[in-house]
């Protein structure tokens, strides 16, 4: 096999042939004699054939380097070819006298030299990927076709040209390079581009390999040289589509988030303050120094931005127009808003756009920007054969870039985003940290109700019912509150809208119900001649999401409670809600003997004709129409014009009494809330009120006092009952 007995071959001197000079350009560094200075081009390979041809019995004469003196180098392993090579055959020492060769050995070594170079070249020549020859001068000596047509240039034209004049010498690596052309490392790789003669950057990725001489020293470089802009495009697409929103194609969340951790991180850098020397005790407590949250201080903010009303447009002309009215605004919004380098529009998901400003001047910079986004999203746009009009809403967030973090901001600009739009829509919206803290709390306390409610924190208390003409107590509400562990007592305005929200108003108004019915039947097992009643609160949600009809009978079954002493609040929005599911119920309910009340009356539709057939038994007037009552007594004079707390004094009265007026023709009982004084309740109770409760009778409390209260009227009533028969 050819190449098998070259090793052997090569330590036998052969005679020298002349060849072509095209053949001696290229030679591996092992062919290079022992000591050279220059090592590279024609000339180290004519010395190495120099040198072999110059053996005593080759061609009859002394060669350079044999007559010199100089040790042949074996073209395989590099090692000299010393007198040990040839040993007579009984392996004996040698006399240091070169014996005489044959012919055919000095024409074999030839061979091998040659077989060995026609390789080299041939691998050099024919390789795929570009290879390039450098001196120690960054000049080409050699290049392969594959380098020439990465470069558009020809093999000839490239010799000693400087490497630089092809290769772009920016960013290369400042330590790597100088220490690979040094000699203190063998190898490097980076991507590169080449500049082609068209004018065209080639994106290549260069491997740089260090050629080192016989002695280990830095001989010449060379560069494997392989085409990626292919790959380079195709990564450039891939990551533009990983950083931009394929409809619009404005920048999506992940380059919006990016953008927003640079601008942050540089913020941060740039603002580090350098370390301050220690001042002493006085400056210290005069409270110097800076705080980083100076006028310079670099700041950034956002416009959150959601168009109003969008699901519509998609609802009703089709997912198509809803696409192209993004497309549209997206552009409108690029084109106004976009700043190279200090302003970035971005689409954040559906609706929502959002403008980033790193370099803000303050919060009026800001909100002059969402005043102006919101001017130019009023235009009309023309959508397939549409004239669209939309608006927007937008949260404004704007600080110092050292008082917060990419989170926290977006955050805030979208809670900011959703006041604006619970404000009325079309319209920009300041973020509020109190109104935040206060947002944070409620999310908080949504959060833990639930497992509140299997904690066991919430309690019941009770505010008397009482009978304006007779002062006696005929029920009570059950008023629930939470006992927060961390804040506190809290009253049902604090959470029960949030329950209503979240569904736990189910689960806990089913709590409360059975609950106040049980201790409804305690109060009428210790005062089983007053039949005292509860009033328990019923949320629509309850109505909805669950059968209350069953629960309701579950929990009369259960606590022993006669039906006729529940009474159930409902508001009037959800009385009189769509579809008729409310009405089925509260029918079903008042036909098991259930009392229904509606709560706050005078507030809601107050649809008279609709409460005619309501399965209805007691009106609670609201405690806005009793504010007008505290006056002892109604306006005496009117020779003067009132004045305008009089007049609203009168028109509450009138009000109130038409109200009563109309209850009492409809069968039904009034209840007046919000009573704080005896003047109020006598003038309810002229009026014609049935019931009424407030703080004039008794504030919430616990269940013991309900008891204590109807003890007392016992006593008093016992009392009475003792001295009418003394008397008699």
């Amino acid at each position: 096999m050819p190449g098998q007995n070259e090793g052997a071959d090569a330590h036998r001197p052969g005679v020298r042939r002349e060849e072509p000079r095209a053949h001696r350009r290229l030679l591996p560094p092992a062919l290079h004699p022992v000591g050279s200075t220059n090592g590279t081009g024609p000339g180290a390979v004519q010395a190495v054939l120099d040198g072999v041809a110059g053996v005593d019995g080759v061609d009859g004469t002394a060669g350079a380097a044999g007559a010199a003196g100089g040790a042949l180098l074996c073209p395989t392993c590099s090692r000299p070819l010393s007198d040990d090579t040839r040993r007579p055959a009984d392996g004996s020492p040698g006399n240091g006298t070169p014996e005489p060769v044959a012919a055919e050995g000095g024409d074999q070594l030839l061979a091998a030299l040659r077989a060995s170079e026609a390789r080299l070249r041939a691998a050099f020549w024919d390789a795929g990927i570009g290879m390039a020859l450098i001196d120690p001068e960054d000049r080409i000596i050699e290049v392969n076709p594959a380098f020439a047509t990465l470069t558009g240039r020809t093999v000839g034209e490239l010799a000693r040209t400087h490497i630089h004049e092809i290769v772009d010498p920016e960013g290369m690596p400042h330590r790597l390079f100088p220490a690979l052309v040094n000699g203190e490392r063998d190898r490097l790789r980076v991507e590169k581009q080449l500049r082609h003669r068209e004018g065209r950057t080639v994106w290549s990725k260069v491997t740089v390999s260090l050629i080192r001489d016989a002695a280990g020293g830095p001989l010449y470089t060379l560069a494997l040289v392989e085409d990626i802009t292919e790959q380079r495009r195709l990564g450039d697409r891939l990551e533009y589509q990983a950083l931009h929103d394929p409809l619009t194609r404005l920048p999506n969340r992940t380059y919006f988030f990016e953008r927003l951790d640079a601008a942050c991180l540089t913020a941060d850098r740039s603002t580090a303050p350098p370390p301050a020397p220690a001042l002493p005790a006085p400056a210290l407590a005069a409270g110097g120094g800076d705080t980083g949250d100076g006028p310079d201080s670099p700041r950034i903010g956002v416009c959150y931005l959601d168009l109003d009303g969008f699901a519509a447009i998609n609802e009703t002309l089709g997912h198509h127009i809803g696409d192209q009215l993004l497309i549209a605004v997206a552009t409108r919004l690029r084109r106004g808003f976009s700043a190279h380098g200090t302003q970035l529009v971005a689409r954040m998901g559906g609706d929502e756009f959002a403008v980033l400003v790193t370099d803000s001047r303050g919060s009026d910079q800001l909100t002059d920007l969402a005043a102006r986004i919101l001017e130019a999203l009023e235009r009309p746009f023309d959508v397939a054969g549409h004239r669209l009009v939309v608006t927007a809403s937008v949260g404004v967030v704007e600080r110092s870039v050292q008082e917060t973090t990419p989170t926290d901001l977006v955050k805030d600009a979208d809670a900011t985003l959703y006041w604006s739009k619970a404000d009325g829509r079309a319209r920009w919206t300041l973020y509020d940290p109190d109104r935040g803290a206060h947002q944070l709390t409620r999310q908080l306390l949504a959060t833990a109700l639930r497992p509140a409610l299997e904690r066991g924190e919430f309690t019941i208390e009770y505010q008397p019912l009482v009978g304006l003409a007779d002062g006696a107590v005929h029920g009570a509400e059950a008023l629930v509150r939470w006992r927060h562990p961390r804040y506190g007592t809290l009253s049902p305005d604090r959470f029960i809208p949030l329950a209503e929200e979240s569904g736990a108003i189910v689960p806990l108004g089913k709590w409360v119900l059975e609950e106040s019915c049980r201790q409804a039947q305690r109060w009428l097992t210790e005062f089983p001649e007053t039949e005292t009643f509860v009033s328990v609160n019923l949320a629509a949600r309850q109505i909805w999401d669950s059968d209350v009809v069953a629960d309701v009978a579950e929990v009369l079954e259960r606590t022993g409670l006669p039906a006729r002493l529940l009474q159930l609040e409902i508001t009037e929005s959800a009385l009189l809600g769509p579809g008729g599911r409310p009405l089925q119920a509260l029918q079903a309910l008042a036909d098991m003997g259930v009392r229904i009340a509606i709560d706050d009356f005078g507030t809601g539709y107050s649809n008279l004709a609709y409460l005619s057939r309501l399965p209805v038994h007691v009106l609670k007037l609201d405690g806005t129409f009793i504010e007008g009552f505290r006056d002892p007594s109604p306006t005496g004079s009117r020779a003067e014009l009132p004045e305008s707390g009089a007049r609203r004094s009168d028109a509450d009265e009138q009000i109130v009494g038409a109200m009563v007026q109309l209850a009492h023709t409809l069968g039904l009982t009034v209840t007046a809330e919000g009573i704080e004084s005896a003047a109020q309740a006598e003038r309810l109770r002229l009026t014609g009120c049935d019931t009424a409760q407030g703080w004039y009778f008794a504030r919430p409390g616990e269940a013991e006092l309900v008891a204590a209260i109807l003890r007392d009227d016992r006593d008093n009533r016992d009392g009475r009952d003792n001295r009418s028969g003394q008397a008699e």
